[in-house]
Formats: structure tokens, C-alpha cells, sequence
């Protein structure tokens, strides 16, 4: 998959192309529904798929709010944009200038100028331009200008349920609903970070190593509880172990009056892997049980084996 950043790294002999348009984070079941129909229209044209993304969120800049928290990297989103159909992701730096650019500018120097578009395929909510001014029918009518198709899918939601977006998802995230946010991505939550030494409790005086994740500041992590899912290598290594079966902590370590939030994974049954400095990957399959301060060391440890056993159970079958 190519890669871009700023319309000057789109190569100038770039041919035509079917360009999809969004913030895209999470790339959940909404967004991979809009990837589907630009695969479809790049099939029917012979032509490769560009998702345009942005860095930092638009309302950062268009509204000044504190950025969202974020379910995807820039580079996990665009893995997964690959996965569900990107030949090329361009992304573009959100600044005042872009902001301020009308909805035919961006128009003509985003998708005329550089990425030549031949169809274009956005959310039925797209909007785009100064003020939000441009919808799916001012971009269906700059279309016929400049020569492009213009096709805004429906969003996608389940019977009875809310639209689903990026922040339904944070929402359900800061509410301890983990299974409800993999139906909506399509997949578990990840976060990411690189393991860091803590305070060795787990290995010294409980007896369950964990990997302890120090997560980027804006990281979009679950509500405190415990968790079972998957500790796992941000980038395999050819014949080496990749993925373990996990019991995730997620909180402040109330039982030895911590202040700090933390992400912490036992490997099931593993006190051999050596993983200090490696980046690693951590998935959310299901609540196990919300966070609490229990009185002493001893009814921890038995909190903690029952939780190992209950993460056990909920990932034999999956």
C-alpha cells in the first residue's frame, strides 16, 4: 500500500482513482461499509482505491475542542484502511488553511488537481469546506464540473440502535461496554504502547508478570475494570510467538492506593516472556469485572485467579 502525507507527497504521474473521504477513526463497521462501495466502483473503473484522512481531528481546529480520544493510530488506521480496501492513503495535515479552503477549492486542488478522481465515495453525512458548507449534493454537483462520480452510502446502524459512529464507540469505551464496541468496529478495541517497568507487584508479590503498556496520552483506553482479550506484537516477528490469551487490567491500582491510570496484560499461564521495550498490541474481548480496592494482598490474588480463570473461559472459543 502507498502512502502519503500532504498533497505535495501524491506523485505527480498519478493516474486516476477512486478517492474515499473521512476522519476514519476506529475504521469501524460505518466506514468499512463506505470502503466497500469505493472497492466496488474502483473494480467496475480498473482504478486503485485512495482513502484521504486527516491528522489533527477537524473539530481540533474548525471548533478548538480538546482532540478526541483516539480509537486508531495513524499507522493501525492505516493498516486497517489497507485491509478493508486502500490502495493508497493520503494523509492530510487539518490545519486553519485547509479549514478555510470553500468546498469547490477543495474540490479542485484535493481530488482534481492531485488525486484525479474518477468517482468519488463519502458517508451520506459527508460534509466538507469552510463552515461545513459542502454536502453529497454540492458534491455531486462539482462532480459533473470536474468529471467525477459522486456517491454518498447510508450509514450503518443495527435495528434499534444509534447510528453507528467513532463516538458512539468512545462513548461505549468510557462505559465499560468493550462487547458492544467490537460489534461496532467489526473486531476487539486495541490500544498500543511500549512496555514500560512498573512497580513488578505482579511478578514479585502476585505472582501473575504483566506487560505494562505506556499508551500515548490521547489513546481512547476502556473504563477501568478487568478484561479478557489478547496481548500481541504491533509487528510479527517471523517465526516467533505473535499473540497471547490475556487478562487485561485497566486502572489505578486501588488496593495499593495508586494515582496513575495503567494498561496491564498477563500473558495466561506465561512467565517466560521477556517483552521490555517491545511495542505491543492489546485487544479487548469482554468485561470481566469493574475495577475494586480489596483489603488486603491475600483476597487480590484470589480475585485475580478467579479472573484468570474467567478470561480462560471467555476465550476458549474464540
Amino acid at each position: 500500500m502507498r502512502s502519503w502525507r500532504g498533497l505535495a507527497d501524491i506523485p505527480d504521474d498519478w493516474g486516476r482513482s477512486v478517492v474515499t473521504i473521512g476522519v476514519f477513526d476506529g475504521v469501524h463497521r460505518g466506514h468499512q461499509s463506505i470502503l466497500s462501495r469505493a472497492s466496488e466502483r474502483a473494480r467496475e473503473l480498473g482504478l486503485p482505491v485512495v482513502a484521504v484522512t486527516f491528522d489533527p481531528h477537524p473539530d481540533s481546529v474548525v471548533r478548538g475542542l480538546p482532540h478526541p480520544a483516539v480509537l486508531t493510530p495513524q499507522a493501525r488506521k492505516a493498516h486497517l484502511l489497507a485491509e478493508h480496501g486502500a490502495d493508497a492513503v493520503c494523509v492530510l495535515p487539518f490545519t486553519p488553511e485547509l479549514a478555510a479552503l470553500s468546498a469547490e477549492e477543495f474540490v479542485r486542488r484535493v481530488l482534481v488537481d492531485r488525486l484525479r478522481a474518477a468517482a468519488v465515495v463519502v458517508g451520506e453525512n459527508f460534509r466538507f469546506g469552510h463552515k461545513a458548507a459542502g454536502d453529497i449534493g454540492v458534491l455531486q454537483t462539482l462532480g459533473e464540473k470536474y468529471d467525477f462520480a459522486a456517491d454518498g452510502v447510508r450509514l450503518v446502524s443495527d435495528p434499534g440502535t444509534e447510528t453507528i459512529t467513532s463516538t458512539l464507540i468512545r462513548r461505549l469505551l468510557e462505559n465499560w461496554q468493550v462487547e458492544q464496541a467490537r460489534h461496532c468496529l467489526g473486531r476487539p478495541h486495541r490500544v498500543e504502547g511500549r512496555v514500560v517497568h512498573g512497580a513488578a507487584r505482579g511478578r514479585e508479590l502476585l505472582g501473575f508478570p504483566t506487560a505494562n503498556l505506556e499508551c500515548a496520552p490521547d489513546t481512547a483506553i476502556p473504563a477501568d475494570g478487568v478484561y479478557a482479550g489478547w496481548l500481541l506484537r504491533v509487528e510479527p516477528r517471523a517465526g516467533e510467538e505473535s499473540s497471547w490469551p490475556a487478562a487485561v487490567s485497566v486502572g489505578t491500582n486501588p488496593t495499593f492506593e495508586g494515582s496513575a491510570r495503567s494498561v496491564e496484560a498477563y500473558a495466561l499461564d506465561r512467565d517466560d516472556l521477556d517483552l521490555y521495550g517491545e511495542s505491543l498490541g492489546v485487544e479487548f474481548a469482554s468485561n470481566i469485572r469493574p475495577m475494586v480496592r480489596f483489603d488486603s494482598v491475600a483476597e487480590l490474588i484470589e480475585a485475580m485467579q478467579n479472573d484468570v480463570e474467567r478470561a480462560r473461559e471467555l476465550l476458549s472459543g474464540a
